[in-house]
């Protein structure tokens, strides 16, 4: 049995394309999405064009891609998980599930950006911030003969009984964002009160924090509480949507920014997290109707995102708030005492 032997040249383009495919391999990018379908799929589209990494995305909401990332701890199969609530990020850096790195972008971002890195040692980053609050259907509202809603109190009202959505905080960030809002604004005891209270209205708890908005723009439930970024999408889009910033003041989330740990195309998803902090980037948020505020000084927020100078915002306890402990008590607390009470 005869083998044949490669000349030198054959021998040489082997080598070569085979060079080649591991160089391909290696510019490839799993990234986990949280914020909008439309904007994480710029994002991707907008990286690829740039450097032509093939990137695979799943777009899952902060609980989910938290969980995600928490079951495959031991075999990671995601590189950066791109935005979503900063509560979950802190959370994922504490226990592990996430590397740090610091992006020679660092000093184009604003101090609350900065300030969510070195919380987490490094561990993540933030990239846009938005405020909590709701909104609400106003041909809707009028069809039903209900006040006009301006306050979280006004949202306990016997009047609003099911005409109220929000998420589930245990798969949305920005549901728990609004849980640990309630307990910061309000002090423990009463914000469970309230939050019994308001389950009572409540005729959806949704997998997706900006899920209650879109439903309200549909017609399908009077109010929604999101982030006010995500009912401003729904009136710019023509609903007849009015975006309300809550009386008596509120949280807001500091969107964030991880590279997993392990990751197994890190160079790469380095690569994309510098990417992520430039200010032309950032700018693009626009183009996929999402206006939170960017992180980084440079970038160009659209004209309708909300104004924070014009927000009564709480000094919302990252730290202890997105930490292991207190998120997974407070997330079984309401789970044992708000969601399992009967409508």
């Amino acid at each position: 049995m005869y083998r044949t032997v490669p000349s030198g040249f054959a021998l040489g383009a082997a080598l070569v394309a085979l060079s080649l495919s591991a160089a391909s391999a290696a510019e490839k990018l799993t990234l986990y999405c949280s914020p909008q379908e439309e904007w994480c799929q710029i994002m991707v589209t907008a990286f690829a064009k740039e450097t032509g990494v093939e990137v695979a995305m799943t777009r899952k909401s902060s609980g989910e891609t938290y969980a995600q990332i928490a079951a495959e701890k031991d075999n990671p199969k995601g590189d950066v998980w791109w935005g979503g609530t900063g509560d979950p990020h802190l959370q994922a850096a504490e226990e592990g599930l996430t590397e740090p790195y610091t992006s020679p972008l660092q000093g184009e971002l604003h101090d609350w950006a900065v300030k969510q890195h070195e919380a987490a040692d490094g561990k993540t980053v933030g990239i846009y911030a938005g405020a909590l609050g709701f909104g609400y259907n106003k041909e809707l509202l009028a069809q039903k003969g209900l006040s006009e809603p301006k306050c979280w109190s006004d949202l306990i009202k016997p009047e609003f009984k099911g005409e109220i959505q929000m998420a589930n905080p245990n798969s949305s960030g920005t549901a728990y964002t609004a849980l640990a809002t309630f307990v910061q604004m309000m002090g423990e005891e009463q914000a469970f009160e309230y939050l019994k209270a308001l389950h009572a209205n409540i005729n959806q708890y949704t997998k997706s924090g900006s899920a209650p908005i879109k439903a309200a723009a549909q017609g399908e439930t009077v109010v929604g509480i999101v982030f006010q970024h995500d009912a401003v999408t729904m009136a710019v889009s023509g609903a007849p949507i009015e975006v309300v910033s809550p009386c008596e003041g509120t949280g807001y989330e500091i969107g964030s920014m991880s590279i997993i740990a392990g990751a197994r195309n890190l160079e790469t998803a380095k690569k994309f997290y510098d990417f992520a902090l430039r200010d032309d980037i950032q700018s693009l948020a626009k183009d996929a109707k999402a206006y939170q505020v960017p992180s980084n000084k440079g970038a160009v927020p659209p004209p309708e995102a909300p104004d924070f100078a014009s927000i009564k915002l709480i000094d919302y306890d990252f730290a202890t708030f997105g930490s292991a402990n207190e998120r997974t008590r407070l997330l079984k607390k309401w789970e044992d005492e708000v969601n399992a009470l009967p409508h």
